[in-house]
């Protein structure tokens, strides 16, 4: 049954932003979202073009004013701004009671994200907050690989996101210049914000389970005062040792995100730069790659996530756009009234605390050159 498409506005995501024009048109993909106001930019005239370009009548100068004059028009807001802006924004527009799409990370720190849980423990408001890698068609093959029981009980993950942007240079032979937020570490590094909360999201999507003791190390190699290299080892429930490492100083990696899930009947693995494949082993001795077409796959395959057919691949906006087609499903059970309104591809309060509180665990161990316990349990919280 086709259901008509909601009305979202932008705050942030300019055409200077990183990000904004990847989530204008992963709204927009598959007609779930129309996107009919913004305050793209604090900048006027970044404003002002952002709103021209993409044929958007109503634009405003401030978010505060977008709020108070479509208040009764917008099914939801996304939030595109910095990190470090997130928690005054969104604490606004709570007020408003207006759904929230907050671009990971949800806040700079875990003592904001635990003020933004108690708002919405009372008022029961709708905040998901946008993982978008899980929206690869085989990262979704891989999570139903290991919620069926195929890869055995799972043992080892080994998770990985190197990038370069930190010690490569331009064409020139110049150092590039980065947005100027992403250069300013605070309690959490930014680096932790940026690349680790993704690992952390991705381990718990796909096994479910929960980070108890991490120890790490972390260094700054690149051309920026900043953290740019971190390595760990978590322990998660259902004892599951993981090996992480996220940086922005490992040349020759562009986006290296990897994913290598061991379990006691079979592996698997999973790179972005391949994204159309899925490595399998089992337990004896077989070595299959799998694809959107074939034979043994269960969730790949699904219309939704066959645009065009296998052999022409998807890549990153397709998968942004299936995240936002479950963004898109759970705000329309909400909005219907129903309570349990979340499905497995949607991220709300209790995921950013658990990447959070991980985060801030991570910085612990650091100083104290030791394992530290990371304290979920007794902080995220339970939809009643």
């Amino acid at each position: 049954m086709k259901h008509e498409s909601l009305k979202i506005g932008f705050v942030g995501g300019g055409l200077n932003s990183a990000i904004g024009t990847t989530h204008k048109i992963a709204t927009q993909m598959d007609g779930k979202f129309q996107l009919v106001a913004g305050c793209f930019s604090r900048h006027s005239n970044i404003n002002s073009k952002t709103a021209t370009q993409w044929s958007i009548p109503k634009y405003y100068t401030h978010y505060l004013e977008l709020l108070e004059k479509e208040k009764n028009n917008l099914d939801a807001i996304a939030i595109l701004t910095p990190t470090d802006s997130h928690t005054d924004i969104i604490i606004e527009i709570l007020k408003f009671n207006i759904p929230i799409i907050c671009e990971k990370t949800l806040t700079a720190s875990l003592e904001d994200a635990l003020k933004i849980k108690n708002i919405i423990d009372k008022n029961k408001n709708f905040l998901v907050t946008t993982y978008n890698y899980t929206g690869y068609p085989m990262i979704r093959e891989l999570e139903n690989m290991i919620s069926t029981g195929k890869l055995g009980k799972i043992i080892q993950v080994n998770i990985q996101m190197p990038q370069e942007s930190f010690i490569r240079l331009d064409k020139n032979g110049n150092i590039p210049k980065p947005q100027s937020w992403r250069l300013k570490d605070t309690s959490i590094p930014i680096l932790s914000l940026d690349l680790g909360t993704h690992l952390s999201n991705m381990i718990s999507f796909l096994t479910k389970e929960t980070p108890k003791e991490v120890i790490a190390m972390q260094n700054n190699f690149g051309h920026y005062p900043v953290i740019d290299n971190l390595i760990c080892m978590v322990k998660y429930t259902n004892n599951i040792d993981c090996q992480m490492w996220y940086s922005k100083s490992a040349l020759g990696h562009k986006n290296g995100l990897k994913v290598e899930i061991y379990g006691t009947e079979g592996s698997a693995s999973w790179y972005q730069m391949n994204s159309e494949f899925l490595e399998y082993n089992d337990n004896q001795g077989r070595n299959i790659i799998l694809d959107r077409s074939s034979k043994d796959i269960e969730i790949a395959d699904k219309e939704r996530y066959n645009r065009f057919k296998s052999g022409h691949p998807a890549g990153f906006i397709e998968a942004f756009a299936n995240h936002y087609t479950d963004i898109y499903e759970a705000l329309r059970s909400y909005k219907s009234g129903n309570s349990d309104y979340l499905n497995k591809y949607v991220f709300d309060i209790n995921a950013s605390i658990t990447e959070l509180a991980l985060m801030q665990t991570i910085e612990t161990s650091i100083q104290s050159k030791k394992w530290e316990y990371v304290n979920v349990e007794n902080k995220l919280y339970t939809r009643k």
